[in-house]
Formats: C-alpha cells, sequence, structure tokens
C-alpha cells in the first residue's frame, strides 16, 4: 500500500526486506560484468555491510526520483521511502499534502533547491521577504542560490516575537510583487519568537501571486506547526515545505524532505537536483519507520508533547527560585525561555559564562542569549543576534523539548541549570563586591593626590 505499516517490525525482518532489495541491484549479481564506470564497486567489505550492499544511490544524472534500471532494489527503495514519508506527514497533520521527496541534503541546502527552482518561474525575480529569525542556514539558503533577503524585523507582543504582517504587506507594495521571488516563513524556532502566522502569509501571498516556502525544519514533531502548514494551504498559498529528517525521525544528520500541495511543482523541485544521489538518509529514515510503525511514532509524538508540559511547569519553578520567570511564549510548541535578568545585570559576562557551565557539565541543546550581541552573516549585521530581534528586553535562556527526549533528560538538565544558576550568582556578587572596592580605593587615591 505504500504506507507506514501500523505496527514496527522487528529487526530482522527489516534486515531480510533490505537483502531482497539489495540482490535486485546489478552490482550483487553473482554473474555481473561491468564495463562502466560507475559499477556499484566497493573496496571495503565493512562499508558494503553498513549501506547493506545498497551500492547504486536514488535517480540517475538528470532526475533524483527516476529510476535506475540496474538498480532496481535502490530505486524501489526510494519510491517506497517517499511513498511512507508522505503517509507519515498525513498523519502528523498535513492531510491535504500531495507529493514530497527525501533529498539527502540538509534543510538549508533543500530551502536552496526550492529557491533556485523558482527562478525559472520568476526570472525578473531578486528578492526573497523573510521574517526574521536568527538562524545562519537559512539565511544562507537565500544567498547560496543569489538572492536577495529582504528581513523584515518581528515584532513584540507581551514576550512573544511575532510576524510584522503589515511590514511584509507593505514591503512587497513597495518592491513589486513581480520582483519578489517568494516569501520564505518559519515555524519552528527557538523561543521566544513563535511560528510565523502562516495563514496571513498565505493568503498575501495568494493575493499577490507571489510564492511560499515555509521552512519547517523541526515542525513534524508539532502538531501545531503542522496545523499552521495544513490551514495555510487551505485559506492562501504555500507551495513547499521544508523539514530535516534528523530532528524529526531521529536519524544521522544529513537528510530532509521536501513537500509541498501541487504534485508538479514538487517533481520541477526533484528534476532541479543535478545528478543522482546518496540512498543513505532514504535508507535511515525508512529503517527508522519500519521498526517504529505508525503507532510507535505517534507515541512518540504523544510523549514529546507530555515532556513539553512537564519541561515548562518545572522550568518555572526553578526560574521562581531564582528570581526570574519562564517567557510567556503560548505560540511557541517546542522551544521554551526562561529570563536571565538578575545575571545579567551583576555581570554582562555572566551570561555566556552560564551556556559555558552548562555545556561543560554535559548539557547539550541550551542556549544561552545575551543581550546586544552583534553577528554579521555574509555582509548583512544582526543587532541583538540570536536572540531574532534588536533590543530583546532580556537575556534569557533557550530549553527544547524536542521527539525522543525523556523525563531523565529534564530533571537532569535542571539540577544542573540549577547548580550553574548558583554558582553564577556566587561569582557576580564576588565580582561585584571587587569591583566596588576597587573603584572605593581608587577614589580614595584620587582625593590623596
Amino acid at each position: 500500500k505504500g504506507k507506514c505499516p501500523e505496527d514496527g517490525w522487528d529487526e530482522s525482518t527489516i534486515e531480510l526486506f533490505l537483502h531482497e532489495l539489495a540482490i535486485m541491484d546489478s552490482n550483487n549479481f553473482l554473474g555481473n560484468c561491468g564495463v562502466g564506470e560507475r559499477e556499484g564497486r566497493v573496496a571495503s567489505g565493512l562499508v558494503a555491510r553498513r549501506h547493506y550492499r545498497l551500492i547504486h544511490g536514488i535517480g540517475r544524472s538528470g532526475d533524483i526520483s527516476a529510476v535506475q534500471p540496474k538498480a532496481a532494489g535502490s530505486s524501489l527503495l526510494n519510491k517506497l521511502t517517499n511513498s511512507v514519508v508522505l503517509d507519515i506527514i498525513k498523519l502528523a497533520g498535513v492531510r491535504t499534502v500531495t507529493n514530497c521527496f527525501v533529498v539527502p541534503m540538509a534543510t538549508g541546502m533543500s530551502l536552496t533547491l526550492c529557491f533556485l527552482t523558482l527562478r525559472h518561474k520568476r526570472p525578473k525575480a531578486k528578492y526573497i521577504i523573510w521574517p526574521r529569525i536568527d538562524q545562519k542556514s537559512c539565511f544562507k539558503s537565500m544567498i547560496t542560490a543569489g538572492f536577495e533577503p529582504v528581513v523584515i524585523e518581528n515584532v513584540l507582543e507581551g514576550d512573544e516575537l511575532r510576524t510584522d504582517i503589515e511590514a511584509v504587506e507593505a514591503k512587497i507594495k513597495a518592491l513589486g510583487a513581480d520582483n519578489i521571488l517568494c516569501v520564505h516563513s518559519t515555524t519552528s524556532c527557538f523561543a521566544p519568537r513563535v511560528p510565523d502566522r502562516l495563514e496571513e502569509l498565505a493568503v498575501i501571498c495568494a493575493n499577490y501571486d507571489i510564492p511560499h516556502i515555509v521552512n519547517n525544519a523541526y515542525g513534524v514533531q508539532s502538531s501545531k506547526c503542522m496545523h499552521l502548514i495544513q490551514q495555510g494551504a487551505r485559506v492562501g498559498r504555500i507551495d513547499a515545505f521544508v523539514q530535516s529528517l534528523d530532528k524529526n525521525f531521529m536519524v544521522p544528520v544529513g537528510g530532509a524532505i521536501i513537500a509541498g500541495f501541487n504534485e508538479s511543482f514538487i517533481q520541477e523541485i526533484s528534476k532541479m537536483y543535478p545528478g543522482r544521489a546518496s540512498a543513505s538518509p532514504s535508507l535511515d529514515v525508512l529503517i527508522t519507520l519500519l521498526s517504529l510503525g505508525a503507532s510507535g511514532y505517534k507515541q512518540l509524538l504523544k510523549e514529546r508533547k507530555e515532556m513539553f508540559s512537564y519541561l515548562s511547569s518545572e522550568l518555572k519553578k526553578l526560574a521562581d527560585i531564582h528570581n526570574e520567570r519562564l517567557l510567556d511564549t503560548p505560540h511557541n510548541p517546542i522551544s521554551l525561555a526562561m529570563s536571565l535578568k538578575n545575571l545579567d545585570e551583576n555581570n554582562d559576562a555572566a551570561v555566556t559564562q552560564l551556556g559555558s557551565m552548562l555545556f561543560t557539565r554535559q548539557v547539550s541543546g541550551a542556549r544561552v542569549v545575551p543581550c546586544g550581541s552583534v553577528q554579521t552573516v555574509n555582509n548583512y549585521t544582526f543587532k541583538g543576534f540570536m536572540s531574532h530581534a534588536n533590543d530583546y528586553p532580556c537575556a534569557y535562556l533557550n530549553a527544547a523539548s524536542a521527539i525522543g527526549i525523556k523525563k531523565q533528560d529534564v530533571d537532569v538538565f535542571l539540577k544542573r541549570l540549577d547548580k550553574c544558576l548558583k554558582t553564577s550568582r556566587k561569582e557576580a556578587k564576588k565580582e561585584k563586591s571587587v569591583n566596588e572596592i576597587s573603584n572605593s580605593n581608587t577614589g580614595t587615591e584620587q582625593l590623596e593626590d
């Protein structure tokens, strides 16, 4: 049926299935005589076993989705993977998606591929409207494709940073719709930024006949992010949405899914990819989904949501203890932020030092964001970089409840964060006292002079 099985398969069944696919590839035929430049020869047995002897990759030189006659097994694996992944995207909430394919590039380069495909449809266009998100790869994806990002600053509503819809429409009118390649929006993001107002953006794109590409990097695991995409496509225009394999399906980095509601446009993107491609990302995600089954993946989504609530309530308690607060970001379903106002007031360096302390204590993924940092990316200078705004009111710490997180991860993180905050406050007070004594002595010396 080309769908993810409801119940996961055991490992021996998956391996048997992969071996059956592998013996359909010509490099594994007993009497094969290869005289071409690409015959699936592998020098190391360890490498061959690592790839289940599926060596030919996917696609042909002109189309990543094309069937390769001498690699029937790899071609079948590719088609099955795309079909199973499409089923999971529907299960996760985007019911009306019509087509998708796994591409062996991470999210940033996959976005670039989408922009390059649109270039042929809109030859006059040179701008991409981009509501600001401080993440380098999505910004560089536009630069790499040869376009000029038009950064739309977010608006502060309470603690949340939200899409400035009026600024987006004003910029479209100022530049002219024909000169704009697309609107490049974002769902999954670090708090206090929240997912873009996809419905409103989709309506604007439909009204001005401008394509709309959504960066849904780790949004498949969030029913809220997927609902936004579904609604955006229902009321307006979304041409493609791109998501990472590693962040949503717990596989090694190196693959993404490009999906959309217009089957022919998604096929155009796949044909834009030059040459054949590695089958590793497709193989990894197919093995994972066959192992989990639809019920196993749904269970992981349910557990992630429960852990988000737990992390939120426990981080709030810890923030109260340290006279800080959990920032109120109800529209962000994955990431949380806790203020670091007291640390920031005592010592500018104390905020960044907290990040180092957490890292050396084996806490990965937590981001500490100081006020006022400046970063230049491809000659564009971002003020307040990492905070998604020029002047966010306070320094803060990020933590996320992503797929696969366990209660133990949350408990250990909170315990270590508590210790680090106590240490940071002591050191900040000590340094403040030393500075006061030093200033006092300097004042006395000046009086004596």
